[in-house]
């Protein structure tokens, strides 16, 4: 029979074809040539804390166009941006590293956060790891937002955007998080997600350290183990199952003083990087958050991202798997800054509905949101910290919790540094401060508590400012009334002279007992300040950080005295 004669049977011509086809792929490329690999994109968030809007912190990047970019983020423009990475590639997994929700701007928290995870469900997210901040209000809150239903530790924000709130679309996951009382993972540690015919296994994990950024109430019932052990303990498994690849997806993170897209970066520092070189040798991709950096680095033959925050940027990982060898042979990995001046491109159904739902969380919040307070003094006070360590803004929430507990004995208040969430602005015609601008600068609702401390827990609790090897400084922010002096070039244990604290222009003396106010957070230790969980008593106050400095700027006003500062107050001061 010639050989053209097969042309005549199409059957036999498919059936050949066929085998072909399911032939190559298990067999060895030929001498000198490469082995064929796979392309899997992912499209990584963290830290987005429900900003639905671009947030407010200062931003700056110049476009393509040359010009500069002020503000980064926002629902619709971080809808744009990963629809255009579905539009080169629809298999582009989205997947989130922790702290999606939690110490949220009012338009989100107003109603618990229901709107943000809403989002994230229509937007199709594929899994996210459990950060510190879904725990602000405990387990079971976390386990509603997670699986649905009304009964919450919020009934004023919970099921008020819709009557029913049925849960979220995608796997929250935390490998070392366990449930106290079962002695089992609170949620699952891992999906796999079936990609272009490859099984891609993403392991979630969020830091062991939550007591130092958790309030001890919050974390009744749950505990974190060691991140490196547990993620390791799911290889065999994964392993076992055929996975082409694993990647570690986990609240923990890093600094770099590198650029957030400067690729291959070589001076990444942190808690993360313990915890990377414990990790087993088939990892080869672990996206982080927690830090608020936007890094792109290398540890050996491991990638280590992080996106910022607050959705300014997106992480666009690509990987090149060789599915025979379920490997990954090459990662690529760009930080893409999520631009709302730009066009939506190409057009598409969700970026409309995003912008519909934002309009009607607008309207429906705008009275709430928009409620004046009271008259300031000034018409800006900035979180940040000046070089002695004092906040503007700082100086006002710390002299206004003082003021809601002075009945309660309280001599001074002092309050975390990271508890104040946003500066304060308000507009040219704005004559008044209003609710939605304070809610987002107190966003925790942290019940105020007086504890009693000697002189010297009190210079325990100022040394406890700097921690690591690094000598990061968390500068405590304090009311009027208590003033100290440190000493930057001194080691750390030695930075704060107890003869130059003041308690109302009265050096404190160490056996003598005063009466401190703080955050329950703080109280229970959080931010490594464990001296307060040895005070003498604590004195729970009902008392809420919010409507205390709500009723301070009213009480202000009121008195014709309107509260705030346009300078520093000078109560730290640092030495060389």
């Amino acid at each position: 029979m010639p050989n053209h004669s097969i042309a005549r049977l199409p059957g036999l011509s498919l059936l050949l074809s066929a085998l072909l086809a399911a032939l190559l792929p298990a067999c060895s490329s030929l001498p000198g040539q490469p082995e064929q690999t796979i392309t899997v994109n992912i499209a990584a968030i963290n830290d987005l804390h429900g900003h639905l809007e671009p947030a407010r912190l200062p931003f700056s990047y110049s476009t393509a166009n040359g010009k500069a970019l002020q503000q980064a983020g926002g629902l619709k423009a971080l809808t744009n941006t990963v629809e255009a990475l579905r539009q080169q590639d629809p298999d582009t997994l989205f997947i989130g590293a922790g702290d999606l929700i939690g110490a949220s701007p009012v338009i989100s928290s107003l109603w618990a956060d229901e709107p943000t995870l809403l989002a994230l469900n229509r937007m199709k997210l594929d899994m996210a790891a459990v950060g510190n901040h879904e725990l602000d209000n405990g387990k079971d809150e976390f386990l509603r937002l997670v699986n649905g239903g009304c009964h919450s530790r919020r009934p004023d924000q919970a099921c008020q955007y819709r009557d029913n709130w049925s849960g979220v679309n995608f796997p929250y996951l935390a490998a070392n998080l366990i449930d106290s009382s079962s002695g089992k993972p609170l949620t699952a540690a891992y999906v796999i997600k079936q990609v272009k015919g490859l099984k891609i296994a993403l392991i979630g994990a969020v830091l062991q350290d939550l007591p130092s950024v958790v309030s001890a109430r919050s974390l009744q019932g749950i505990q974190a183990l060691d991140e490196a052990q547990t993620i390791n303990r799911q290889v065999p498994e994964l392993l076992a199952q055929g996975v082409d690849a694993i990647i570690v997806v986990i609240h923990q993170g890093g600094q770099t003083a590198e650029a957030f897209n400067s690729p291959g970066c070589s001076q990444l520092r942190g808690d993360i990087l313990p915890i990377v070189d414990k990790l087993d040798k088939h990892i080869k991709v672990v996206i982080t958050g927690h830090t608020h950096q936007g890094y792109l680095c290398k540890r050996g033959d491991v990638t280590i991202t992080q996106a910022l925050a607050y959705g300014q940027v997106v992480t666009h990982l690509q990987l090149q798997i060789n599915p025979r060898r379920h490997q990954v042979t090459d990662v690529k990995a760009a930080n893409l800054v999520v631009d709302p001046t730009a066009p939506t491109q190409p057009a598409n159904r969700l970026s409309s509905e995003m912008e519909i739902l934002l309009d009607d969380l607008k309207q429906r919040g705008n009275a709430r949101i928009n409620q004046p307070i009271a008259r300031l003094a000034v018409a800006e006070m900035n979180k940040q910290a000046n070089p002695h360590g004092e906040s503007v803004l700082g100086d006002l929430i710390a002299d206004a919790q003082l003021a809601a507990t002075r009945s309660f004995g309280a001599v001074a208040a002092l309050t975390n540094y990271g508890g104040i969430r946003d500066s304060l602005r308000l507009s040219r015609k704005q004559q008044q401060v209003n609710y939605g601008q304070l809610a987002a600068i107190q966003p925790f609702n942290n019940e105020l508590v007086v504890v009693t401390l000697n002189g010297s827990q009190i210079d325990t609790l100022l040394e406890s400012q700097w921690r690591g090897d690094s000598d990061e400084f968390r500068p405590l922010q304090v009311s009027a009334g208590f003033s100290y002096q440190w000493q930057a070039a001194a080691p750390q244990g030695q930075k704060v002279d107890i003869n130059s604290i003041r308690i109302n222009g009265k050096a404190i003396k160490p056996e003598h007992l005063y009466k401190i106010t703080v955050n329950e957070y703080m109280a229970g230790g959080g931010s490594h300040l464990t001296v307060l969980t040895q005070a003498s008593q604590q004195q729970p106050t009902g008392l809420r950080d919010l409507p205390a400095l709500i009723d301070y700027i009213k009480a202000r006003d009121q008195a014709g005295s309107p509260a705030g500062f346009a300078n520093y107050q000078g109560r730290i001061e640092r030495l060389p």
